[in-house]
């Protein structure tokens, strides 16, 4: 198999993730899509014991707070809501894997804050032999 990093490359992680997606989720959740204190992007970190690990960044927006008690709660958030749609996401990474491995299970991990401005939400996916 392709080295997963030739695989998913920023394009194809903004394609898996498009901008609009984080737009769409305030939109939902507030009405406004500007009210929002963080964009979200889909970072890939790599592959080991037979997982796929990705990172759901959170970006604190210009004049906007992105404080731990804003994020703690949102892998829950994030694993049922629908237009985040993590379940549609690992389809549309294992049709990237082209055949040569399935998602399985897929799991969100704790937030993490990186820095003041940039929190992760880890997405483990587990990978079986197609």
């Amino acid at each position: 198999m392709n080295s997963m990093h030739e695989i998913f490359t920023e394009d194809v992680l903004s394609q898996l993730f498009p901008a609009q997606r984080t737009a769409d989720f305030f939109e939902a959740l507030f009405g406004d899509a500007e009210e929002g204190a963080y964009d979200i992007a889909l970072t890939f970190k790599g592959q080991n014991s037979g997982s796929l690990h990705f990172s759901l960044d959170l970006h604190e927006r210009p004049g906007r707070c992105l404080a731990c008690n804003l994020t703690s709660g949102l892998p829950e958030v994030f694993a049922r809501h629908k237009v985040i749609n993590i379940a549609g996401l690992v389809t549309e990474i294992e049709k990237k894997l082209d055949g040569k491995a399935k998602c399985g299970d897929w799991k969100l991990g704790r937030t993490q804050q990186v820095s003041k401005s940039l929190h992760c939400i880890p997405l483990q996916i587990s990978l079986a032999q197609a």
